[in-house]
């Protein structure tokens, strides 16, 4: 019904219907074209669908689908599955050449902790800045554990500053208590590498030649407020052989990427929780000796060793005396007594407040030795063919290995056994997957052959 007019300019409006200015002919045609065109961009789409099912997009080849690859066995459990995918996981990281490496086990590392605001964001949960928090106190655990000769400090960047959190410290309890409280730390402003690198440079300055000095920047900007030109305080680092790593958990940056690669460190961005752990735990070992290009010109030669001087303390017991500790000003009755001016001392290992010793334990040090002579990786069993009297124990914890008869279904990959049997070019005695992890990660010493 075609709309009432009220007069030559207005319409009614109670018509919700479309208006024609256009002929039949001219009408018919374009609803023709329209229903035409319709049906061009429905077959478009279908290609267009179809096309990508059989071309994934690139992010995603990054990723593997874990849940095709499972398989039931006959008892229709997915247990032995999923275990062996776990040892895959373990035995990835143990594939690595255990070749003697030239490394610095007195290390010096300052962690540059991001307190801006955009660690609050909650694309990794909690928040980032709450992650963050709960992987530094687990990475300076397993830090000193592994580098009880070395020494951390804190500092953070928020508001454009750099704020200095923790001195450098070779206490862990120290380190630790500096990040413990999660109020002062709450994250506000923009950060600044800058002033945070060139805080973390002088504290510094004053290390000798026989340490490593290292940056660990835990990063979740995108942006950073720099008061000058931060390549100049790049130059500077590469020139104090300082070592910067980084760890981004936003995106990459290439001033970041430039940090890392002109002074040596490591450099990634973390694309979940479990891949930034991963990226902060791949930084405990000490990292290997740069050699120094000689002044000829003839090729790369290794620095010379520095002889240095240790003390090795007298314990006090528990029974003893109180006394006045130099690092504290307590009494206490238990600590340590150092050999070259009878200070006492807390904990080791430390400095001597009163003469500058560096006084360390005997257990401490021989734990530094072990990222110098590792344990050579164990070989994973394909067959028991050529192997007489093959032991049905592992000779490290004694539990049974699986059948020994008939491999387990399925071919083998990422260095795994069957058989779940890892042997010791050495020794030739077989441990199991566990065994074969707690002696390369934990204890370092083959209980077989005791190298």
């Amino acid at each position: 019904m075609p709309p009432r007019r009220i007069n030559d300019s207005y319409m009614d409006v109670d018509s919700d219907s479309d208006i024609s200015i256009l002929g039949d002919e001219e009408q018919s045609s374009r609803v023709k074209a329209k229903g035409k065109g319709k049906a061009v961009d429905k077959s478009k789409r279908d290609k267009a669908k179809s096309k990508a099912k059989e071309q994934p997009y690139a992010w995603e080849a990054s990723y593997t689908r874990s849940w095709d690859t499972v398989q039931e066995d006959e008892a229709g459990s997915l247990q032995g599955a999923v275990e062996d995918l776990i040892a895959r996981g373990r035995r990835k990281r143990l594939l690595a050449p255990a070749n003697a490496i030239r490394r610095t086990i007195i290390r010096h590392l300052i962690l540059l902790m991001d307190l801006s605001s955009a660690m609050m964001d909650r694309d990794m949960r909690p928040t980032r800045f709450d992650l963050m928090l709960q992987y530094a106190r687990e990475f300076i655990t397993e830090w000193f554990d592994q580098n009880p000769l070395g020494q951390i400090g804190v500092v953070g960047m928020r508001g454009g500053l750099g704020e200095r959190i923790g001195e450098m410290s070779g206490n862990p309890q120290d380190v630790l208590k500096s990040i413990s409280e999660r109020h002062k730390l709450e994250p506000n402003g923009e950060p600044s590498l800058q002033n945070a690198i060139e805080m973390a440079r002088s504290s510094m300055s004053h290390l000798p030649t026989h340490s490593s000095r290292e940056i660990l920047v835990l990063f979740g900007s995108l942006t950073t407020c720099d008061p000058g030109n931060i390549h100049d305080t790049l130059e500077e680092c590469a020139r104090d052989k300082i070592r910067i790593s980084l760890v981004a958990l936003a995106a990459e940056m290439k001033i970041c990427r430039e940090l890392c690669d002109k002074t040596g460190g490591q450099f990634g961005v973390a694309l979940n929780e479990g891949h930034f752990k991963d990226l902060l735990f791949d930084l405990i070992p000490p990292p290997a000796q740069r050699g120094v290009a000689r002044a000829g010109g003839g090729g790369i030669s290794n620095p010379a060793a520095d002889l240095m001087m240790m003390g090795f303390p007298t314990r006090l017991p528990v029974t003893s005396p109180p006394s006045l500790c130099v690092c504290h000003s307590e009494m206490k009755s238990e600590g340590f007594i150092c050999p070259r001016c009878s200070a006492k001392v807390c904990d080791v290992p430390t400095d001597c407040d009163i003469c500058g010793l560096m006084i360390v334990s005997s257990p401490h040090l021989a734990r530094s030795y072990h990222h110098l002579f590792p344990v050579k990786a164990y070989v994973a069993v394909m067959s028991l063919d050529d192997t007489l009297n093959p032991s049905l124990s592992c000779h490290g914890c004694a539990l049974p290995f699986k059948d020994a008869t008939a491999p387990a279904s399925g071919p083998a990959a990422d260095g795994t056994s069957p058989f779940g049997r890892y042997r010791c070019p050495e020794c030739k005695n077989d441990f199991c997957a566990d065994c074969d992890v707690f002696v390369h990660d934990v204890v370092h010493c083959c209980p077989g052959c005791g190298k």
